[in-house]
């Protein structure tokens, strides 16, 4: 059937902050995590605390995907995105800013991100979209649901306010802002990063989500192409336009389903066929991608365990045992992971580690 729209954002409680360290907080799911686990995240961390630059920026490759390479505008500078997904690795282990053996690392990210919060909102550096844009909005949110900061908050309601009015006729967003069409993969970053805002009380407006999931909805494979062997194989997933002849794939699916979970729609036919999709291509997917941690692996993922999450069991637990083989078999000697084609190394390591977290939960999009 299709899917009824949200009306409102799904409102989560912040999770309590702690001085320092590592603890892992209770969770309901059979997940246990194990000295293996716990010692990757850990190894993770170092690496990234070790690899951040002075001015508080992980050095990556700037630029986007092209089909199934990675086309880059610049190099060796402060990857904006970067940086607020390894400020977020740190915060999801439990650190805060200033504060605890790995509170500067946070604190340096975090000025980093502040100091590229344009006068309109929009947060670049380096020739940087919108992709990036969403990444350090929902920093700045987990890092505001966390601990007070004033001045955090202000650039967070601009940084939001930049997606709202950036949002086209379509109810969606692209790679650069104002652009006429849009895509699922900038999409539904968007939207987390509008409901972790909309979590700890910024304003976010309910008529930019009910576009949204509109487009969320428009852009699902509700039937077979009606030619070719194994056309319906594809109901459930979704296409990266919402044109009818647009491409679908697992990190796409995995991007509609977690689109519509931060939109507040949790229950639907839809939702469960992508997720059958999900677990049924999953490991397909890691062989085809998990040994050189190309692009498609950290951006499926990254979506992929949001979605699994919150669904719960049955998906959860076997989803999240195989993710977890995968990363601690490709994990590197010195604590990082691959990321060959992308912005490098950085983004890998800061994506697993992220990954491993989720039964922490410490952030709000690690919240069920």
């Amino acid at each position: 059937m299709i899917l009824a729209l949200a009306t409102t954002l799904l409102t989560l409680p912040a999770p309590a902050p702690i001085d320092s360290g590592l603890q892992v907080r209770g969770d309901a799911s059979a997940i246990v995590v194990t000295q293996e686990h716990a010692r990757a995240v850990e190894r993770g961390l170092e690496w990234l605390a070790a690899k951040q630059g002075p001015d508080g920026s992980w050095t990556a490759r700037i630029g986007y995907k092209l089909n199934n390479g990675f086309n880059f505008t610049s190099a060796d500078k402060g990857h904006l995105g970067v940086t607020a997904l390894g400020g977020m690795a740190f915060l999801a282990g439990g650190h805060l800013p200033g504060r605890g053996r790995h509170g500067q690392n946070i604190e340096k990210a975090l000025s980093f991100v502040l100091s590229c919060v344009q006068e309109d909102g929009y947060i670049t550096h380096a020739g940087s979209r919108m992709y990036d844009h969403a990444i350090a909005t929902l920093f700045l949110a987990e890092i505001c649901g966390m601990t007070p900061r004033e001045d955090v908050e202000k650039k967070l309601q601009k940084a939001v306010d930049f997606i709202v009015k950036s949002q086209n006729a379509e109810g969606g967003w692209r790679y650069e802002p104002y652009a006429a069409e849009s895509d699922m993969s900038i999409v539904v970053c968007q939207v987390i990063a509008l409901r972790s805002a909309r979590n700890i009380g910024i304003r976010v407006p309910k008529s930019t989500v009910d576009r949204a999931a509109r487009y969320v909805v428009d852009s699902a494979v509700t039937r077979g192409m009606g030619f070719g062997v194994g056309m319906d194989a594809e109901i459930g997933t979704f296409h990266y336009q919402k044109e009818v002849y647009s491409r679908s794939s697992f990190p796409l699916t995995a991007a509609g389903v977690t689109a519509l979970h931060g939109l507040g729609i949790y229950s639907d036919e839809l939702i469960k066929k992508g997720l059958d999709y999900l677990a049924r291509n999953l490991r397909d997917f890691n062989r085809r991608h998990e040994e050189e941690g190309h692009y498609f692996y950290w951006y499926g993922h990254y979506y992929a365990v949001q979605a699994m999450y919150t669904a719960g069991s049955p998906y959860w637990e076997p989803y999240f045992e195989e993710l977890r083989s995968s990363l601690l078999r490709n994990q590197q000697r010195d604590g990082h992971w691959k990321n060959e084609t992308g912005p490098g190394p950085a983004l890998g390591t800061a994506m697993a580690v992220l990954m491993l977290e989720i039964p922490y939960r410490f952030l709000s999009i690690f919240q069920r």
